[in-house]
């Protein structure tokens, strides 16, 4: 079949190339850095370079594609950048997206949406997730969309390492003995790659999870891996949390989000659906990720 990758060759679409490739599949892998063309290629794809923002370009690129894989995507650096509603640019995408598959008559998508996107609100930065299945779900009806639902990813724990070592623990406004999922990239490309290979039919929903695990059993979990037995997860208040990260530097809107995001990790509203449908759980565990994040760390 003939598939279009977004993400360029992200932590999810860099493996799912590979997966594609492997199965036998034609893949092309859009990017928007001309610098990643030559490794596309060197994976066996087909290289496409332009911008999520540009419709013409992802137009002219979805057509005659059997399936397109399509994620949001901004710069690493987006959160900290003032003059970038997080929200909206990512949403924005996913109008792009919906105005390229009518214009291009692509009949079979599946979309990287997120745990929380049953919530129009509530659930923080994650609602751009709501915005964009909606938007997408006003396609046409013979419009197949399967829309896969990770959990919170595993690198995100990176951004646990510049407290860690500035004040010896893992600082957040949720945390305790509670267990919530996680998943790694590599979990969600197997999963994709295989529900590329099903039958597409209608609108479905799939959650994406890796192990479920509790906040104390991450920072023992990691400690170990570091060589701090020591190590805590400490809960702070929401309105700490917040003034740490806009003294960080981050867009205060985009803090505001990730807070209440957070908040709703702890008071269990942002996995009611994902409970409701829970998935079998991927190969990858924390105790996996956690020789990443040592590395990491040590860097």
């Amino acid at each position: 079949m003939k598939i279009i990758v977004t993400g360029s060759l992200g932590n999810i679409s860099k493996p799912l190339t590979k997966e594609l490739i492997n199965k036998g599949h034609s893949v092309t892998v859009i990017s928007s850095n001309t610098e990643r063309k030559s490794e596309i290629e060197a994976l066996g794809a087909k290289a496409a370079i332009g911008s999520m923002e540009n419709i013409d370009f992802l137009t002219e690129t979805f057509k005659g594609a059997d399936i397109v894989y399509a994620m949001e995507a901004l710069n690493a650096g987006v959160f900290f950048d003032h003059n970038v509603d997080f929200m909206e640019a990512n949403t924005q995408i996913g109008r792009n997206y919906k105005e390229a598959f009518e214009r291009s008559g692509v009949k079979n998508i599946v979309h990287l949406s997120s745990i929380g996107a049953h919530l129009p609100s509530g659930n923080g930065i994650l609602a751009f997730h709501y915005n964009v299945e909606k938007i997408l779900n006003e396609l046409p009806e013979d419009v197949s969309i399967k829309f896969m639902r990770p959990v919170g990813f595993y690198y995100n724990m990176y951004s646990f390492i510049p407290t860690i070592k500035s004040q010896g623990a893992i600082i957040q406004n949720y945390g305790g003995d509670e267990k919530e999922a996680w998943v790694s990239p590599l979990d969600i490309a197997n999963v994709i790659a295989e529900e590329i290979e099903k039958p597409f039919n209608g609108r479905e929903i799939r959650y994406i999870a890796s192990e479920e695990i509790s906040p104390n059993d991450i920072a023992k979990t990691l400690g170990e891996a570091i060589g701090n037995q020591a190590l805590k997860w400490l809960t702070v208040s929401d309105e700490d949390l917040l003034n740490g990260m806009i003294s960080a530097g981050t867009n205060p809107k985009t803090a505001k989000g990730f807070v209440e995001m957070n908040a709703a990790r702890g008071n269990g509203v942002l996995y009611e659906d994902y409970y409701q449908n829970r998935p079998a759980l991927g190969n990858v565990k924390v105790k996996d990720f956690a020789e990443d994040f040592a590395k990491a760390y040590f860097k």
